[in-house]
């Protein structure tokens, strides 16, 4: 910095202006707590960035970013019957998504059939209800599975569900390296952040070492993990937690596929990974700059990985839903907008924006029309597309990168001298951390040292119950209850004896468990007889912090 006769910069001459200044607040924080300098100077020399598209990957994953292409607006839809949600697809094909994104309800996510006693009152209700074949035929009705990308957000059954994707494909005479998307499979943030599981970590990572293997042999367009920290920072992580526990369940997914006998450039390449958005814009754009940076030196250093497409990290990212609010609703458009800038900026590949009125109900079509025109007004009206990484060089984004990748390191270094994330989740350590964190930030929002506006601050007579919420009719609990029950009683059961047998057999054996069970489905055995297999001969697992 050029210095004046004196021998002063003009930094100086800032510190001096500044000293003993009012000031709003005694400190400033960002929103996880890490410090915030009150200026930025090239005195914070960040480390190298490098180019786009080029190792370590900070300032993007490829050299053009969106002036080439677009990230994938890909807006998460599901609910009701099959039918309910194929139609919510062609809506938002129609209005201009450019990929398909599918929520499963909760008796499907837990790994039970509809007229399962566990599944009553929650048929359709938070997601589309999908237990066989059939219904997988009724969600995809008249989409060319071959020409869109397509998202499953499901985890401890993910395996059944991608097995009736891929039989799907094949009756429709689509090869399986033909199809393109995403299933999520991230069994361990289940245990760390979101509880829905089937079978204890080793055994259910076993599983997802299957479907690696399955799709690097026979489905290379095809995603097997979406390694996810959203659930982890929406059960209350903050930041530098979720890239920490987020990259450590990478480790442990990347370890696996090795253990399971594949060269890491074999199935690296296809692995993905899923970022919450929340509200302290320039700490979540460091986040996704610090993850690619951490990412690529991992696969690089500490796997040997040499193809460059083994140190990419490549992501989706959705916009925050534990920062929606009840009380205003409308004012989560804003939120919304903010963040999903911030995944522009940060250099996502694929979004999703949330809708206002998702604190009350799913979505309305007028709801998720207005998320989605968010990302199109971003894309098309404000410029940011057009200038690749504009935010590099910023003396506070980058050092709030090296910082974010500091924190997140060490944590990872915690969970290595445990021995590895599938023995630190076994310990019950990032759930309790998470759940310290939430505490915390509770405490920090009902002190007002965090204001949220509209609950602790702006506040006005409640009014969000007056806007239109969708409302999912009781028919498609009973409906869905009566085919399952039809397709039981109707079905070739000793085709269905066999084919499930094979799959108990697969389980004991140790063979891949991708085979017998494309063949099962096929045999019309459902969703949650498989299950039942797996917490047969794996047996159930139970959160050790809570035991």
């Amino acid at each position: 910095m050029t210095k004046n006769s004196d021998g002063t910069t003009p930094l100086n001459r800032y510190k001096v202006a500044i000293d003993g200044a009012r000031l709003r607040q005694p400190e400033f924080k960002t929103m996880s707590g890490l410090p915030v300098n009150d200026l930025y100077s090239p005195e914070d020399p960040p480390e190298s960035i490098g180019l786009p598209g080029e190792y370590p990957f900070t300032r993007g994953p490829y050299p053009t970013m969106y002036r080439g292409r677009l990230w994938t607006m890909r807006m998460f839809a599901g609910f009701g019957s099959p039918e309910d949600t194929n139609t919510r697809f062609k809506y938002l094909l129609e209005n201009g998504q450019t990929g398909l994104s599918t929520a499963f309800d909760m008796p499907t996510l837990m790994g039970y059939d509809p007229d399962h006693e566990l599944s009553l009152g929650e048929v359709g209700r938070e997601g589309v209800s999908v237990a066989c074949l059939e219904d997988m035929r009724r969600l995809f009705k008249d989409i060319p599975l071959d020409q869109v990308t397509t998202s499953m957000t499901i985890n401890g059954p993910a395996i059944i569900a991608l097995a009736m994707y891929f039989a799907l494909a094949e009756e429709r005479g689509i090869p399986l390296d033909k199809l393109g998307g995403t299933i999520q499979t991230d069994i361990l943030k289940e245990f760390i952040a979101q509880k829905e599981w089937i079978s204890p970590p080793r055994p259910s990572m076993r599983i997802v070492s299957d479907m690696v293997y399955f799709c690097a042999k026979h489905a290379k367009r095809w995603h097997p993990i979406s390694i996810s920290g959203y659930h982890i920072r929406e059960a209350g992580a903050t930041a530098a937690q979720e890239l920490a526990f987020t990259i450590a369940d990478g480790i442990g997914y990347v370890q696996g596929g090795i253990d399971a006998g594949l060269d890491v450039d074999e199935f690296a390449p296809r692995l993905s990974f899923f970022w919450d958005v929340h509200n302290d814009f320039f700490e979540e754009i460091a986040k996704f700059r610090a993850a690619r940076r951490m990412w690529a030196k991992l696969m690089r250093h500490r796997f040997g990985a040499k193809d460059p497409r083994s140190w990419r990290l490549r992501t989706h990212a959705q916009t925050a839903g534990v920062s929606l609010t009840a009380q205003q609703p409308v004012n989560n458009v804003v939120r919304v907008a903010i963040q999903a800038l911030a995944a522009v900026l940060g250099g996502t590949q694929s979004l999703h924006t949330n809708s206002m009125d998702e604190t009350y109900a799913l979505p309305t079509e007028a709801s998720v029309k207005v998320a989605l025109r968010t990302q199109q007004i971003i894309a098309e009206e404000t410029g940011v597309a057009n200038v690749v990484d504009p935010l590099a060089g910023s003396y506070f984004v980058e050092a709030l990168t090296d910082e974010m990748e500091a924190r997140a390191t060490a944590i990872i270094d915690k969970i290595d001298e445990m021995g590895g994330i599938v023995r630190a989740v076994e310990l019950g350590y990032p759930q309790r951390e998470i759940a310290d964190s939430a505490f915390i930030d509770q405490q920090q929002v009902d002190a007002k040292e965090r204001v949220i506006v509209g609950i602790n601050k702006h506040v006005e007579p409640e009014d969000g119950a007056n806007i239109p919420t969708l409302k999912i009719d009781d028919s498609v609990e009973i409906d869905q209850r009566a085919r399952i029950t039809a397709l039981k009683r109707d079905r070739d059961a000793d085709r269905a004896a066999t084919t499930l047998a094979a799959v108990r057999a697969a389980c004991d054996s140790g063979d891949n468990l991708m085979p017998p069970i494309i063949a099962a489905v096929k045999a019309d055995v459902t969703l949650g007889e498989i299950c039942d297999v797996f917490r047969d001969a794996f047996g159930v697992y139970r959160d050790p912090v809570f035991v």
